[in-house]
């Protein structure tokens, strides 16, 4: 069954793959199971063990906890939910300086 953290762990270890040139018959090779079965990994629908979640951290050359560090990976809606929880936290010198930087982000596009 799919969930959010299978979800988000397999896009950032996809993330990760591609960054370092990886196709996914290498990973699946490493991993001594079929590609079939490492694509469901990166596309949330499997878990990996715990011991292909320490053996893909070694073959892409991370810690395991960077594997879970997917926050950026977030969609547009939780991002925005994100920002927004933030917000009420600064004080009001750092809100003005937030609003400054979204404004001048929109004014570059």
């Amino acid at each position: 069954m799919e969930s959010v953290i299978s979800r988000k762990l397999g896009k950032r270890i996809k993330e990760l793959r591609t960054a370092k040139g990886f196709k996914q018959r290498e990973i699946a090779d490493f991993l001594d199971m079929e590609r079939s079965n490492y694509t469901r990994i990166e596309s949330g629908k499997q878990t990996p063990s715990d011991k292909n979640l320490a053996k893909i951290a070694d073959f892409l050359g991370v810690n395991i906890k960077d594997l879970f560090d997917y926050e950026h990976l977030q969609t547009r809606e939780e991002l925005t939910n994100s920002i927004i929880s933030i917000l009420p936290e600064l004080s009001d010198k750092e809100l003005i300086y937030c609003y400054k930087m979204l404004l001048s982000l929109q004014q570059m596009r």
